[in-house]
């Protein structure tokens, strides 16, 4: 025998008496647990799979991955806080851009030399350069950039450092060594200057006992070399295959910063005044 509900306990059609769902209904703005709607990724949680939007870049996580990268590939994390970099600076991964208002040094060496690289197939190779070395330099403000593909995008890295004044040749460097590609200024050499000396007779920095290192810029024998008690550079655009520093650098100021594309560094500004002796 079917129980028999009375009238007062049936519910009219439509009805939902208080407190019950009907099997398969999900009230609104009710989530089930354990259910995620479409699209929707709980906060903590990182979703697997294809992306977001095609086409679309994401900078912030693409940032997050540079500025580390570019901190470690410099040396420069411990040191921004109080603009000098004791442990110096490398830059020797890729090529550097770089711009500079004026360039100065002394016991001023250069001589052609074969760097090694890493091809884009990741073969072994390399490129002839002209290797250029200071004891001691003054350098008048300085940017260096350089290009990265991060995520599948581009990215320029970029690093300046000193302030903006043309004539205050602030940032002081020891062993300076450039590994050139290209550049285009004004150089003006004085002192004893020779010209086309061979590489590796050429004399940059001493040792601790005060004698001249041999062959400091590791030339090959018979290669062109260049030797100066002193050189000045002035409103430098170039490139280098290696950028070093390896002794102590010092700056009033230091700006990292990571810039969606192809940026290069500003055109530096003729210099004013003069340098001072380092």
């Amino acid at each position: 025998m079917s129980p028999v509900t009375s009238p007062e306990s049936r519910s009219p059609e439509g009805h939902v008496p208080e407190g019950h769902v009907p099997e398969g209904h999900v009230p609104e703005g009710h989530v089930p647990e354990g259910h995620v709607p479409e699209g929707h990724v709980p906060e903590g949680h990182v979703q697997e799979g294809p992306a977001r939007e095609e086409g679309r870049t994401h900078w912030r996580r693409s940032l997050a991955v540079a500025v580390p990268a570019l901190l470690a590939a410099g040396g420069l994390g411990a040191a921004m806080a109080s603009g000098a970099l004791a442990v110096g600076l490398q830059i020797q991964d890729r090529p550097v851009d770089f711009t500079t208002s004026s360039l100065y040094g002394t016991q001023y060496g250069a001589a052609v030399v074969d760097q090694a690289v890493v091809r884009p197939d990741g073969s072994a190779g390399t490129v002839r350069v002209l290797r250029m070395g200071f004891a001691d330099g003054m350098i008048n403000g300085l940017c260096l950039s350089q290009k990265q593909q991060i995520g599948g995008a581009t990215y320029t890295l970029m690093l300046v450092l000193g302030d903006d004044n043309p004539g205050s040749w602030e940032i002081r460097t020891k062993n300076t060594v450039l590994d050139l590609k290209n550049a285009t200024g004004v150089l003006d050499m004085d002192g004893i200057v020779d010209l086309n000396t061979n590489g590796a007779d050429v004399k940059t920095v001493k040792d601790a006992s005060g004698a001249y290192v041999d062959n400091p810029l590791n030339s090959p024998q018979h290669r062109f070399g260049i030797q100066a008690r002193y050189a000045k550079f002035d409103r430098i655009v170039g490139t280098a295959q290696d950028f070093q520093l390896p002794g102590l650098l010092t700056t009033p100021r230091l700006k990292l910063s990571v810039k969606p594309g192809s940026v290069a560094c500003p055109t530096p500004p003729a210099p004013t005044g003069t340098p001072g002796t380092p």
